[in-house]
């Protein structure tokens, strides 16, 4: 019972509905792509069973569509796990935003919140909340994105599982999968170390796309990486943090307190003298 009442709260909350309108402009993209991918996942010779399976469990397009080749090809079990791991890098990078909003959660509810993220939710949620400090409006609005995008993929994916036999190839499936990652990758630019890391890693993919086994891709999500963060760190250095006098008895407000940590700012305190 202890995380039911949680749990109607938030479908009850207005936030939760806010989350669901603005996801709902991404969810035809996201369900061209997973229908796309329960497709290509039986076309490749996985059994019907073993795609829900990995359609439910892993719910990770990028990584999905990355792996499939590389299974059908036969390729060694560490290639496709090294492949899946570099694709899903990111989520390392997402969990360390979401630490400074869901740090107080108990462990079941951090663990559903790395469970459902996604990429469009990230975007999403820190459009919609830029300062990383919690508030009551985060956990729903959250779980609103969430479910949405959840069902925008599972859907249209067990769809194109259970029908995939139905579905010509002729019908041209990847290149609305194509077009359908591009959509959601647009909307994931939105600022300049981003499109750097884009240019980068579509720069490295075509120049090693000769290599066997799709590992241009890990050539490129390992550029697109290195540029995102020699970015990031030219970025800091540039940034001077600021000088905040404080009192000699005051306490940091939790705000304050995470700016100090994230180094945006630096605490001089008064000394008091006898």
């Amino acid at each position: 019972m202890s995380w039911r009442a949680p749990l109607g709260r938030a479908l009850r909350h207005p936030s939760y509905r806010t989350a669901a309108a603005d996801m709902a402009g991404t969810a035809v993209g996201i369900g061209a792509w997973g229908l796309v991918t329960g497709v290509v996942m039986v076309k490749s010779g996985m059994p019907v069973g073993m795609a829900i399976f990995m359609s439910l469990v892993v719910y990770a397009g990028s990584a999905q569509l990355a792996v499939i080749p590389l299974m059908a090809a036969g390729a060694p079990l560490w290639v496709v796990w090294l492949t899946a791991s570099c694709v899903n890098l990111r989520f390392v990078i997402f969990s360390s935003m979401w630490r400074s909003y869901f740090a107080h959660l108990p462990l079941r509810q951090r663990l559903a919140v790395g469970y459902f993220s996604g990429d469009v939710i990230y975007v999403a949620f820190m459009k919609r909340f830029p300062q990383p400090r919690p508030e009551p409006e985060q956990v729903p609005y959250f779980w609103g994105a969430a479910t949405t995008n959840w069902l925008a993929w599972q859907v249209p994916s067990l769809a194109g599982i259970l029908l995939a036999n139905a579905v010509p190839l002729s019908w041209g499936l990847g290149f609305a999968g194509v077009l359908a990652l591009l959509g959601v990758l647009l909307s994931l630019l939105f600022d300049r170390a981003t499109w750097l890391a884009t240019g980068v890693a579509a720069t490295a993919a075509i120049a090693a796309f000769a290599l066997p086994l799709k590992l241009n891709i890990l050539v490129a999500i390992a550029a697109a990486v290195a540029a995102g963060l020699l970015m990031e760190a030219v970025d800091r250095r540039r940034h001077k943090p600021e000088l905040v006098l404080l009192p000699a008895d005051s306490v940091l407000p939790p705000e304050e307190r995470e700016q100090v940590e994230a180094g945006d700012v630096v605490p001089l305190r008064e000394e008091r003298h006898p």
